[in-house]
């Protein structure tokens, strides 16, 4: 065995002992779906229609194959090896220390500034009931409440975040329901406009043209960051070589299902023109649809879906740090579980970090949704990436002997694994064209030069590791 291979095992045992496999396969499934369906569809597509139109559909289909492919990779390498730390610990593995330290860190990093984009969008949502209260109030109230549910139990994190899902997934399965029955039967005040011929009669079906649906595609792919999530979970799921099959083919098909069969029905039943940017599509829809309280209702819900998302981050941030405490590329408190077989002290961290995005709602209001969902699209193309490169180099190791081949396997390797490559350096050449989302480029240089300055210090410290 190899020295990684000896670090793993130690790792495996680490988690045996501290960590609890209290994830049964429904929460798996709805923790992952639940980090995935959050802010991105439910309020950052308002943006992402106002710059497209229907064309939109494009960007996320052409997004979703990545996604695709990336999850069939990091599937097939969970079956290999289902650890908490999931991709750092792969990456450590099959590509270098080096891509571990920056992949775990760096995935807690993108996971912090998601939870600020979520606690961005509690604040937006409460505004509808409440909109004299400053936006950074009920953003501080969630913080709190989930940190809370976090530092308890994971089976109590599970139960939380399996329902906080259900309400949004049966929600997005209902609405699209009652929007095919609006258009086929012609019911409720929207049934004179509804058609699916919206899609196409308000300056064609790409109004913006090519540019449209290329500027969207970075919205895209934060609406999919999350959907890794399942990776996290692995060192707590009960069962995983069966579970995690199943839940990784799963949570693809679901994904693109709700993404854009919602959109679809969404901008059939009101004209993509005639939706505003601020506000989430669904709550404007619903709110047309005439049904008393209709609004406040999935207001409620894209609210529990906001929170949903930061619950997960929450949990992922933890467990990320407790990881890279585990390989010693974070110090050794992180690694420390409470009585309940948490990692309480990585856990609060995490929370503390996220109270920024509470500073930022203070302190630049209608700005920070757009700054913050740009630098997490940067985290998970950095994640992605690693995903599909670690995969390269584990087939590359399975073909040499030095690794056992597993059953379930990514389609059309290595041809998808580079596919999926092209497409985040297109990802990344994309932020820069757009003066809200360049930001993340100025932001990403400086994270990883902090991230290689740390990991130089790091290896200084530990002699000959």
């Amino acid at each position: 065995m190899t020295r990684i291979d000896d670090m793993i095992d130690e790792e495996q045992r680490h988690e045996m002992k501290d960590l609890k496999r209290g994830l049964k396969p429904r929460h798996i499934q709805l923790i992952a779906l639940g980090g995935a369906i959050g802010v991105g569809l439910f309020l950052g597509s308002a943006k992402a229609i106002h710059r497209a139109g229907p064309a939109l559909l494009l960007s996320y289909a052409f997004a979703g194959i990545a996604v695709f492919f990336t999850m069939r990779a990091l599937g097939e390498l969970l079956i290999h090896r289902p650890v908490a730390g999931s991709f750092a610990s792969y990456a450590e593995e099959y590509i270098g220390p080096w891509a571990g330290f920056f992949t775990g860190w760096t995935y807690w990093f993108m996971w912090v500034v998601m939870g600020m984009a979520e606690l961005t969008a509690v604040g937006v949502y409460c505004h509808y009931w409440f909109p004299y209260i400053p936006q950074w109030m009920p953003a501080l109230g969630a913080l709190i409440v989930l940190t809370a549910i976090n530092l308890i139990a994971v089976k109590l994190f599970g139960e939380v975040e399996f329902w906080f899902a259900l309400i949004k997934i049966v929600t997005i399965v209902g609405m699209i329901l009652l929007g095919l029955a609006i258009i086929m039967f012609g019911i409720t005040d929207l049934a004179p406009t509804a058609s699916f011929s919206n899609l196409w009669a308000h300056d064609g079906f790409s109004p913006i043209g090519l540019a449209g649906v290329m500027m969207t595609i970075q919205i895209a792919c934060f609406s999919y960051s999350g959907v890794e999530l399942i990776g996290v979970t692995a060192g707590e799921a009960e069962n995983p070589e069966k579970v995690l099959p199943q839940a990784t083919n799963g949570i693809t098909y679901r994904i693109l299902f709700f993404y854009i069969g919602a959109l679809i029905i969404l901008m059939s039943l009101v004209p993509w023109n005639q939706l505003n940017e601020t506000t989430s599509p669904f709550v404007q829809v619903f709110d047309r649809i005439g049904i008393p309280a209709a609004g406040g209702l999935i207001n409620f819900v894209v609210l529990t879906a906001a929170a949903s998302s930061c619950n997960s981050g929450i949990f992922s941030t933890g467990r990320m740090l407790y990881t890279l405490s585990q390989f010693k590329q974070a110090p050794a408190l992180f690694g420390k579980v409470n009585k309940r077989h948490v990692p309480a002290t990585a856990i609060l961290l995490s929370a503390a970090c996220m109270l920024i995005g509470v500073v930022l709602n203070y302190l630049v209001p209608e700005e920070v949704f757009t700054y913050v969902t740009s630098v997490v699209t940067v985290g998970a193309v950095w994640t992605w990436g690693i995903i599909v490169w670690t995969h390269l180099n584990y087939r590359r190791a399975v073909a040499k002997g030095l690794a056992k081949p597993v059953l379930f396997r990514l389609p059309g390797a290595p041809y998808s694994n580079w596919f999926v490559i092209a497409f985040l350096l297109l990802v990344i050449v994309l932020l820069g064209f757009d003066a809200e989302t360049r930001i993340a480029l100025y932001v990403a240089p400086v994270w990883f030069a902090l991230m290689a300055f740390s990991y130089r210090m790091s290896k200084k410290k530990s002699g000959s590791d």
